[in-house]
Order: structure tokens, then sequence, then C-alpha cells
């Protein structure tokens, strides 16, 4: 299928299939969208809950599951923050289609972002093997799994999930009750799930297998957004 890159609102790239009519990320600004869903929503908020106040570096240990590694932007704004933060980080990206290193090439997140060694550490993200764990930096590890979502067999795996899946416009069999039990055993107790969807049904296929949803202010160019926490 036909994917072109795109110029997004707050001038970050993303993928586009002309077919579907569908991106990676919002056409209202790619790197907005993840910032505000799941390094806000996700990342920071899990923090705040339970890591912020500890001094451990067990305590201060994150696993992240995302649903659609794509371009690598949800895993490299995730390194950023964990920086900042402080905390380490074992992230987990599972992506059926991965984009190519042409299409990697013509992303600019490391000319908009503009962080130390930026061009070094995304170029890593995606030039790394498939199905091993790499460690990115000290306090980051990645492992990129090529699977379909529903393959994914982890059990209280991670303390947070990145659902990134295309919409359910598109693809609606990746939205329903048996993909989100699969999320809700991957996830530990206490642990959340952030996604750009607001749809009643998908909050609902969320809440008939267990979590508590939350409906919370969407990114630019969306009214809301769900947390679902286990």
């Amino acid at each position: 299928m036909k994917r072109e890159i795109i110029i997004t609102g707050d001038g970050s790239t993303t993928i586009q299939i002309p077919e579907w009519n569908e991106q990676y990320h919002s056409i209202h600004g790619a790197i907005q969208e993840a910032n505000h869903v799941f390094i806000k929503h996700g990342l920071q908020h899990y923090n705040t809950l339970y890591c912020s106040k500890e001094t451990d570096s067990e305590s201060k240990t994150i696993g992240i599951l995302e649903i659609g590694f794509g371009t690598g932007l949800n895993a490299f704004i995730t390194l950023i923050e964990a920086q900042k933060l402080g905390l380490h980080i074992n992230y987990t990206g599972v992506e059926a289609y991965p984009v190519s290193p042409q299409e990697i090439d013509a992303l600019n997140y490391t000319k908009t972002l503009q962080t130390e060694n930026s061009d070094i550490l995304f170029n890593k993200l995606h030039s790394t093997t498939w199905e091993e764990a790499h460690k990115i930096m000290d306090d980051f590890t990645l492992t990129k799994r090529q699977q379909f979502f529903s393959e994914i067999k982890d059990v209280e795996e991670y303390n947070i999930i990145y659902f990134d899946a295309f919409g359910a416009r598109v693809q609606p069999e990746l939205w329903t009750e048996d993909i989100f039990e699969i999320m809700f055993k991957a996830l530990k107790p206490k642990g959340v799930l952030v996604t750009y969807s607001a749809k009643g049904s998908v909050r609902r296929a969320m809440q008939a297998v267990g979590f508590k949803v939350e409906r919370l202010p969407g990114p630019p160019g969306k009214r809301e957004m769900l947390r679902a926490s286990k």
C-alpha cells in the first residue's frame, strides 16, 4: 500500500496512506499529539502517581509497550522525557509492517526536537535489529517486535501501553474486546493504557474487559482522548 511523507500542523512530518486517507499521526501536529497523549497523559501521569517520590532505581523503572511502533516518534520523545524525569525505561515496540529506511530518512523529528545527539539516538532506534533487546542509552532499552497485535502473549509485563494503532474507521478489528483483553493481561496492576481515540465503542470495549476508563481533553484537533487504568 502506497505511503507518503507529509508535513503536519506543527511542522513535524508523518506518513500518510492515501488509499485510506489515514495518517500515522494527527495532521494537526505529529509531535504535539505524541506529547499530549502519550507523554503528558501516559508517562508523566504514571511517573507522578508512582515514581516521582521514589529514590531507588527499581521503583523508577517503567516498562512501556507501544502498539504501533511506526515512525519511532513515540519512542524518541519518551527517551527524551525519561532523561528529564530520571527514569529507566524498558520499551517494547510492536509493529506488523515496519517503516522503510528511506521513509525514516525523510522524517524531520531530530531537526524539530533538536536535542543533544538527536540524530544518533533516533537512527539507533531504527538501526537496531528486531526481536532483540538493545540499550539505546544507559537508562533506555528498546525491543522491537514484528508481529500482529493479536499475537501478543505478554502477561503483567508493562506499566504503560501506548495504544497507537490505525483508527477504528479503517481497522476496526484492532479496537475490539479481544484486543483490549490482550492489553489488560499485558499490563501490571495499576498500569495505564493511553490512546488518542475517544470513540464510545472503544471505551465500552475497554470497560468490558475490566478497565476503568477516563475521558480526557484531546490533543489539538480532537476534543477528547481516553486513558484506561487496570
